[in-house]
């Protein structure tokens, strides 16, 4: 029997493993990593794909991980059911591993919508590596490619797409692309950086059919929109999003809403049951309440506290929030938390646009308290903006400044300021 057994093998199982290791040195750990890849960073499959990064620069762990942690790796491997009576988890192959402690850090899988001609050799989505390295090897005959969705994965694997030469048509249903993290003012800047890249931009559509090709009919050879368009390309990218994957628990009493539910301990409704990552609702200290979070450095927290806990440290989550960077098409953005708010809600904005620089700063208050922050084009001191509100910092005495030019530390009551600098605050 392993004394911890952790299914995933991605950014949580590894917070897990090296929190569990600070603790008990000598505590058997068995890892299931259904990626046949080493531990890569997955926000930088776009980096991959544009060939702008290779796997040894996308390692946030090296070869040795495993080794130097004591860990039993069974990678490449499939977890495909946990029996809790008895307390073990079934590999593919017929291999079970019992377990004393859980962890369950499967993570997400794309959002695939039923479209007619998804058979068709030359659709993906783009959620892993093997993504990348798949659509790399089809792009070699590519020229044209439809990105369906036009959230954060669509916007990383377009930009990847149009540094290789290929001419993208982007397909979102909302009225702007962004519209999760972005309001209307800023996802109009990116829109317009990208379409200067030359990618067409279609907004309230989707794709209702994948065509083939006249001289194959099994090849992608364009799409038709629900309006009737017809766009021809190559390849299809589905980049919805990520649900979380809760099929593994589906059959047991682990209880699960959108994911699994866990406590402030990342503790499932089973003893000795944990979970973290994309699969679990952890906590969002702005809404105050748990839910989905699918953020790599979310998960390598969770992982981290799960970690902790199962080894016998009772380590409370403080909770995590809605954070996106984007670096693409050259407009560095950062939003925090609530970033457009509903006018009849209580909460204050304030804005700085500077439409010729293109730069765009937003912040979002409630009772005086920061509870949401966009910047876009100038990013420099969102780090302050984050302190702030992670603390619930009372902004009142020095709320007029937030938006000034030369708004930074200085700027802060003594006292806020010297707690800061000494590393007091969160």
């Amino acid at each position: 029997m392993s004394k911890y057994v952790i299914i995933g093998g991605s950014v949580g199982g590894i917070g897990a493993v090296e929190a569990i290791r600070e603790l008990d040195p000598v505590g058997t750990i068995t890892v299931v990593a259904e990626e046949p890849f080493p531990q890569y960073s997955r926000p930088m499959i776009a980096d991959f794909l544009s060939k702008e990064a290779n796997m040894d620069r996308m390692k946030y762990r090296d070869n040795r991980f495993w080794k130097e942690n004591r860990v039993q790796a069974f990678i490449g491997r499939k977890a495909v059911k946990i029996n809790l009576k008895e307390r073990h988890v079934e590999l593919d192959g017929e291999d079970r591993i019992s377990f004393e402690k859980l962890l369950i850090a499967t993570g997400g899988k794309p959002f695939v919508p039923k479209m007619e001609g998804m058979e068709k050799d030359g659709l993906f989505t783009f959620t892993k590596l093997s993504d990348a390295v798949w659509i790399a090897t089809r792009m070699r005959k590519a020229k044209k490619a439809v990105v369906i969705g036009g959230g954060l994965i669509g916007v990383s694997v377009t930009e990847a797409l149009v540094k290789l030469g290929i001419k993208v048509t982007m397909v979102e249903l909302k009225d702007r692309i962004l519209s999760l993290i972005l309001d209307a003012t800023a996802s109009a800047i990116i829109t317009k950086a990208i379409e200067k890249a030359g990618v067409t931009i279609i907004t309230g559509q989707t794709v209702q059919q994948i065509l083939g090709k006249r001289e194959d009919e099994d090849a992608v050879g364009g799409v038709i929109l629900t309006d009737g368009r017809e766009v021809p390309c190559d390849i299809v990218v589905i980049a919805i999003g990520v649900i979380p994957r809760t099929e593994l628990v589906a059959e047991t009493e682990i209880k699960v809403n959108r994911g699994i539910v866990v406590d402030r301990f990342m503790r499932t409704s089973v003893p000795d049951v944990y979970a973290c990552g994309d699969v679990a609702e952890g906590y969002d200290f702005i809404v105050g309440e748990s839910r989905v979070l699918p953020l790599w450095p979310v998960a390598h927290m969770g992982g981290r506290v799960a970690g902790y806990n199962m080894a016998g440290k009772r380590t409370e989550y403080l909770g995590g929030t809605s954070m996106s960077a984007l670096p693409y098409f050259g407009i560095p953005t950062i939003t925090v938390g609530v970033v457009d708010p509903k006018e009849d809600a209580g909460y204050e904005v304030l804005t700085r646009h500077d439409a010729a620089g293109n730069v765009y700063k937003k912040i979002v208050l409630k009772d005086n308290v920061i509870v949401g922050s966009t910047f876009v084009n100038e990013i420099e001191r969102a780090g302050i903006f984050f302190h702030l509100m992670k603390n619930r910092v009372d902004t009142s005495s020095f709320k007029q400044r937030l938006l000034a030019e030369d708004f930074g530390l200085i700027s802060l009551p003594q006292p806020l300021r010297q707690k800061m600098l000494l590393g007091e605050v969160a």
